[in-house]
């Protein structure tokens, strides 16, 4: 008997140390060579298609305005000919035999009925919109990147809790095994820790999986693989009403703000598409340059004498009055006008969407407040717990089961409070998303000067030259090809069943 509770404390003490290394698990890492959140964002600013698409697409929306007050601007086009005049009337005795000319003319508008005034305002409202939505852009990728990064430190924890608790079920099963040679336990006592462990074992290669499956989506978001991350930092403080919360995202966010841009352009759409029942009034001139090669006159009596050169100009006004455009104009107006109360319900179905967004991110930041502040009193009950039973079973009134019930209860709790931490963090950044404090402005992110929208605009705006042209275009984004794939599935033995 004294050899039996020897061999039992022995046990009890062997699983007491995996389990205080198993509770060492944090979801701190460390942060030699460790990446941060503000790392990440960066790297996402920089690198993210999704982000550098949206500004190659509003560096085009930019193009816009200059394409519209092209149309107010002067034209000049020149044509060259080449004639052979094969076949000259009989009548015509000095008709040439060929010629070469060429002409110039050029068009200035001077009052299209509104149509580059409003054209060119509804242009520039778009860029407004665009400049929003990029800021969207940015907040919804930012948003995204913290999710990731939350995602593979919550599942890189997880892991870790799994895998001390297969360390913890492996030394509870010797020491079953240990006792059960002494008669101390029974067979059953050995089964019960054998199923535990590999069900603890299949626990841990789901969760390694589901690391596997966060960490490609935060390489596929940010760029590269998430060697080590650290904890991130506190987030700024928040409204403390979901009404506050409320307020400022209705006046600062940019998705809001974008549909109310779109909407004046809209109104300037409908003065564009009023103007096209407009009268309209122009300058035009034209030079012709006629060279007959010295055929004029049909190598006659006349060939020396009629000049071989022929040139003509003409200026003027010219005005156009539209009288009937078989209903055209009337149905681009009206059309223009759909398309602006389409935007008035955009814009109410943004704001209803952000309100919405906002006060269900206001909610589970709460919530998630609430599930740590339990979790971390479940997590202090459950070791308490567990020393407990572990106690009442060396001397006899606990058996294996609810040894092994008490160690899964501790887990489920460990489980459940870096969850909570994960959700709570995640939570709050979508407020400060949804309330537009989430651009890269706000972050204060390093990492070089931030992107410009309105450089692009200056520097497009007076360009005027026909043959003007950027560079070819190159992808800015990185490729994540290359990039390792490593797995944090570790393939396992099989378990042995209990000898019958």
């Amino acid at each position: 008997m004294v050899q039996k509770a020897r061999r039992g404390s022995a046990s009890i003490k062997a699983m007491t140390m995996a389990t205080i290394a198993a509770t060492g698990v944090s979801i701190t890492l460390s942060a030699a060579q460790a990446d941060t959140l503000r790392d990440a964002l960066a790297q996402a600013y920089g690198t993210n298609p999704t982000l550098t698409g949206a500004r190659a697409g509003l560096r085009a929306t930019d193009e816009d305005v200059t394409i519209a007050r092209a149309k107010g601007l002067p034209s000049i086009n020149g044509t060259a000919s080449y004639n052979e005049f094969v076949k000259p009337s009989q009548f015509n005795t000095i008709s040439p035999k060929r010629s070469v000319g060429g002409s110039v003319s050029g068009n200035l508008p001077i009052y299209q009925g509104g149509l580059v005034r409003n054209s060119v305002r509804a242009a520039d409202a778009r860029v407004l919109a665009g400049r929003a939505s990029l800021q969207g852009t940015e907040s919804d990728v930012f948003t995204a990147t913290v999710g990731a990064y939350m995602d593979v430190i919550r599942d890189t924890a997880i892991v870790d809790l799994n895998a001390g608790n297969v360390r913890v079920l492996e030394t509870n099963l010797q020491a079953s095994k240990d006792r059960f040679q002494v008669g101390d336990l029974t067979r059953t006592d050995v089964a019960q820790s054998d199923a535990r462990l590999a069900v603890a074992k299949s626990q841990l290669q789901a969760a390694q999986a589901q690391l596997d499956a966060s960490r490609e989506t935060y390489m596929r978001i940010v760029g590269k693989f998430p060697d080590k991350l650290e904890s991130p930092p506190p987030l700024p403080a928040l409204p403390a009403s979901s009404d506050d919360a409320v307020d400022i995202a209705v006046a600062n966010n940019p998705d809001l703000e974008a549909a109310r841009q779109a909407s004046r352009a809209a109104d300037y759409d409908i003065g564009a598409a009023r103007a096209q029942r407009m009268p309209k009034l122009s300058a035009f001139g034209q030079g012709d340059y006629s060279n007959y090669l010295h055929t004029l006159g049909g190598g006659g009596l006349f060939s020396g004498v009629l000049p071989q050169t022929d040139k003509t100009a003409t200026v003027g006004l010219q005005a156009t009055v539209p009288i009937f455009q078989g209903g055209e104009p009337g149905a681009r107006v009206r059309q223009a006008q759909a398309r602006k109360s389409q935007s008035l319900e955009q814009i109410t179905e943004t704001e209803r969407l952000i309100i919405a967004d906002a006060r269900t991110a206001f909610s589970r930041y709460q919530a998630s407040l609430g599930v740590i502040q339990s979790s971390e009193t479940a997590v202090s009950a459950n070791e308490l717990a567990l020393e407990g039973v572990r106690a009442e079973q060396s001397v006899g009134t606990r058996n294996v089961l609810d040894v092994l019930n008490a160690e899964q209860e501790l887990l489920n709790s460990r489980v459940t409070l870096t969850s909570a931490r994960h959700d709570a963090y995640v939570a709050g950044f979508a407020l400060i998303a949804a309330m537009g404090r989430a651009q890269a402005a706000n972050l204060g992110l390093d990492g070089g000067a931030l992107y410009d929208p309105i450089a692009n605009y200056k520097r497009v705006h007076a360009r005027i030259w026909d043959w003007d042209s950027d560079p070819a275009p190159q992808p800015v984004a990185t490729s994540t090809r290359n990039q390792p794939s490593i797995s944090a599935v570790t393939p396992l033995a099989p378990v042995t069943p209990p000898a019958k």
